[in-house]
């Protein structure tokens, strides 16, 4: 997929005033800081598209791309934020739990994992609750320019072991880095490729 036009459409916090579209929707998400905005603006070929931060958890809005004119790249806030007050939180989850539950064009979730981390408890809570609601995903490790080729397979092999406990059979994964664009043509192609076959 060539990337010809991105443009910001909206913020909110409501899902009932997302864009009234049949337009289909690609939605990113991870935990604070796992490198979200970074990814969004390389995969689009734009430095500022999404606003990158060294604080946690700065995306606090649902925010809509529309790109080419043929789909949307949403941007989700992300969870675990460590130093949100609890109510703020709980506000969050919950539109984002509102949007991903009843978003009918939503063709698939981007779940962001930082392949540096073992696996983490709310990265497997979270994709255990899309699995019991039937939400589509695919896992995309990030920063894997951080490590070695050896120590990425490791990490790897340690998220397979740890999600074939609860899952017959594992999303597809895409490994990642903004740094370097690495894989930004497989997750263009998957995208490009969902919206034919959809």
């Amino acid at each position: 997929m060539l990337i010809k036009t991105t443009e910001f459409v909206m913020s909110n916090t409501d899902p009932g005033l997302c864009p009234v579209t049949d337009l289909p929707e690609f939605a990113f998400i991870g935990r604070s800081n796992v490198g979200k905005s970074s990814l969004i603006n390389m995969l689009m070929g734009m430095k500022n598209l999404a606003k990158t931060s060294s604080e946690p958890g700065k995306t606090r809005l649902i925010n809509h791309f529309i790109v080419n004119n043929e789909w949307y790249l949403v941007d989700l806030p992300g969870y675990g934020f460590a130093k949100a007050l609890r109510t703020s939180r709980e506000k969050w989850l919950k539109f984002i739990r509102k949007y991903i539950l009843e978003r009918k064009n939503l063709f698939c979730m981007m779940v962001l994992l930082d392949i540096r981390l073992e696996p983490q408890q709310n990265d497997l809570e979270f994709m255990n609750w899309l699995g019991e609601n039937e939400i589509p995903f695919v896992m995309i490790f990030t920063k894997t320019d951080k490590l070695g080729r050896d120590t990425v397979a490791k990490n790897l092999a340690a998220y397979h072991e740890e999600m074939f406990k609860s899952w017959e059979e594992l999303p597809q994964i895409f490994v990642t880095s903004a740094e370097k664009g690495t894989g930004r043509d497989e997750l263009l192609d998957f995208i490009s490729s969902t919206i034919t076959n959809h």
